[in-house]
């Protein structure tokens, strides 16, 4: 399983670099709901309906998984460590779910490749540095 941030899906939704990274795990693929709200916001931003692009990534696969009270606590428990990267909650979010499966976390942003987490963090950008 992977957990992916919701950098890493837009990139995927948009065809942006990295996309094709995404694209050979998407079937193996969860996203925290949290980051579903993220990933929606961008769409209801550009002026497109938040229901139907959450109709189609449901039925994509990739499994939507609520964010629990143990998410937030691990998300919160982020913070010291993640501070200094300015992570937001939503990629806290990410993380505690990656950090609750014991699962790989995929993203966008070069940034994480800094932090020392005991899951691996995939950066799916070309020339950015990460495992």
């Amino acid at each position: 399983m992977i957990v992916l941030d919701a950098s890493a899906l837009l990139a995927y939704l948009f065809a942006e670099a990295g996309h094709e990274a995404v694209a050979e795990v998407i079937d193996a693929s969860c996203l925290s709901s949290v980051n579903l709200a993220e990933v929606l916001s961008r769409f209801a931003r550009d002026g497109h309906n938040p229901e139907m692009v959450h109709h189609q990534i449901a039925g994509s696969g990739i499994e939507i998984v609520p964010f629990l009270g143990e998410d937030a606590a691990l998300a919160a428990g982020l913070v010291p460590l993640t501070q200094q990267f300015g992570l937001s909650l939503g990629d806290r979010a990410c993380l505690a779910l990656a950090l609750r499966r014991d699962a790989p976390a995929f993203t966008a942003d070069r940034v994480w490749a800094e932090l020392d987490l005991p899951i691996a963090i995939k950066v799916i950008r070309p020339g950015s540095t990460g495992p």
